[in-house]
């Protein structure tokens, strides 16, 4: 987990110094995350007069939440098309990812979400596809609205909340170690929010 969040900040902090050399650049913060204690900064920087890159990290520091493991980080590039210019309008985006988890899987039951009396250790990928609309506001201020679905495919170690490797039926007793990683694919919601940028940096802007 540690060394997920390490290099993804590194790649972070690198793409947004490259495109402060080449490309007109916004910084984002991801206010509705926010509000349940997630932190999703991001930096999108300009391609052409209709597409765009954007690198964001997704980070969830809580070790538990209502004594359900709820930690987990997230690296993720996505592509946009947008269908006027860049930063304006509807867009179109796809994306890619890697996530390092410690977490009790949350579902929907009854329009209310709950956590599985259990919970995973692993990492896996993603690959999706985004909807979204940006409105600049300010001269340097764009809001970013947006919902992505991907494929998530995933290796791990269930555990239950005693903190017991989850027996496969095969075994008849608890191994030393933990089995070979688990694995499941699944469509999965990937990112929903609405956020907030500054533009940092604008090489076409008259001196």
């Amino acid at each position: 987990m540690k060394l997920i969040l390490k290099i993804s900040l590194a790649c972070l902090l690198a793409t947004g110094c490259a495109s402060k050399i080449s490309a007109q650049t916004y910084v984002k913060l991801n206010g509705l995350y926010a509000l349940v204690g997630v932190v999703n900064p991001a930096v999108e920087f300009t391609l052409s007069p209709k597409s765009t890159f954007q690198t964001e990290i997704v980070v969830s520091p809580w070790k538990s939440i209502n004594n359900h493991h709820a930690l987990f980080c997230i690296f993720m590039g996505e592509y946009r098309r947008y269908f006027k210019e860049h930063n304006r309008g509807w867009y179109l985006g796809a994306n890619i990812g890697m996530q390092a988890f410690d977490l009790s899987k949350p579902y929907i039951e009854n329009w209310k979400l709950k956590f599985e009396n259990r919970y995973s250790k692993g990492y896996g990928f993603m690959i999706g596809l985004c909807v979204g609309y940006e409105h600049i506001f300010r001269e340097r201020w764009v809001l970013d609205a947006y919902l992505g679905w991907s494929w998530m495919s995933s290796f791990y170690n269930g555990y239950s909340m005693d903190g017991k490797i989850d027996m496969d039926p095969g075994h008849q007793v608890e191994p030393q170690y933990p089995d070979p990683f688990n694995g499941s694919s699944e469509w999965y919601p990937n990112k929903i929010g609405l956020s907030i940028g500054y533009r940092i940096f604008n090489p076409h802007k008259k001196k």
